[in-house]
């Protein structure tokens, strides 16, 4: 992995981790479903313009069509519009906590299912995290989290893992960025029929609003996209998603300093757990691949 990648992959984690910071911020002056839906119609309409700018088109494989749909649906919509409703009552550092479980969801769903073989370091990965996940939520449950918050948030990184598992191709055959673009439109529309049928539009505007919407617009909802998919193509997915392991730690590092959430000894603990188990995960898959 050359210099350039890990530079990139850094950035990633970091654009991922901070989305959680900046909609807790949203959903404190706006309706999550109606800022979510417009978060993606804005993204997917610069994305779309984007990649007609760079000459690509609307012709895209069956392969990329399907990932596109199934992607804007699954992660856009439900994990993201799940996590938007949550942290109303739930800290963003919880959120991505829980969502960093992501690629030890996928390494046990491929494990279990599809008959990837992981190697002993993989298992233990797997172990650390469910006793890293274990302590979080042991320490915040006594704490007094609002348990409906919390499993949204569960629904929602196994939305997630299910579109990971299921979208495959997605940048073959040329206008990812087209793909990017598309599948953020997907969302919008998605989350536009949930907001008409389950909630009520508000917004009280405000500097702050203004900035984490611009915020989640243009870097966690567009530049960390097409990042990832830069990332993918240049060393590989199973690759790529050794960075993962970095958003625990950015997560909640983030949560801490721009909205002073408290973070316990067991709160530590369990994120440095969680990382060590991701990261042993993916390097088990790296070696498998």
């Amino acid at each position: 992995m050359d210099i350039r990648a890990i530079l990139v992959g850094l950035a990633f984690a970091f654009m991922w981790s901070s989305a959680f910071t900046s909609a807790r911020i949203i959903v404190a002056d706006a309706s999550p479903l109606m800022a979510l839906s417009a978060r993606y119609l804005i993204s997917g309409l610069l994305g779309v313009g984007i990649a007609l700018a760079m000459g690509q088109t609307w012709r895209l494989t069956k392969t990329q069509w399907r990932a596109t749909i199934i992607f804007g649906i699954l992660q856009n919509a439900v994990y993201l519009g799940l996590n938007f409703i949550a942290m109303q009552t739930v800290q963003a550092s919880l959120a991505a906590i829980i969502a960093s479980t992501m690629p030890l969801l996928v390494g046990l769903a491929t494990w279990l299912f599809l008959g990837e073989k992981l190697k002993p370091l993989g298992i233990a990965g797997l172990v650390a995290g469910v006793v890293g996940v274990s302590i979080i939520m042991g320490a915040r449950i006594s704490g007094g989290v609002d348990l409906m918050g919390l499993m949204l948030c569960g629904i929602g990184v196994l939305a997630l893992t299910a579109a990971t598992l299921l979208v495959r191709g997605a940048t073959s055959g040329g206008n990812f960025m087209m793909v990017v673009g598309l599948q953020m439109l997907v969302g919008c529309v998605t989350l536009s029929l949930a907001t008409v049928l389950f909630e009520t539009p508000h917004i009280t505007p405000s500097w702050t609003l203004l900035a984490a919407f611009a915020y989640t617009c243009l870097v966690p909802g567009l530049l960390a996209t097409v990042v990832w998919f830069w990332l993918v193509n240049r060393i590989g997915a199973t690759r790529a998603a050794t960075f993962h392991f970095l958003n625990p730690f950015f997560g909640v590092a983030i949560a801490g300093v721009l909205l002073s959430e408290p973070l316990g000894g067991q709160d530590l603990l369990g994120v440095a757990i969680i990382t060590f188990g991701i990261l042993a995960v993916q390097i088990s898959r790296q070696r498998t691949a």
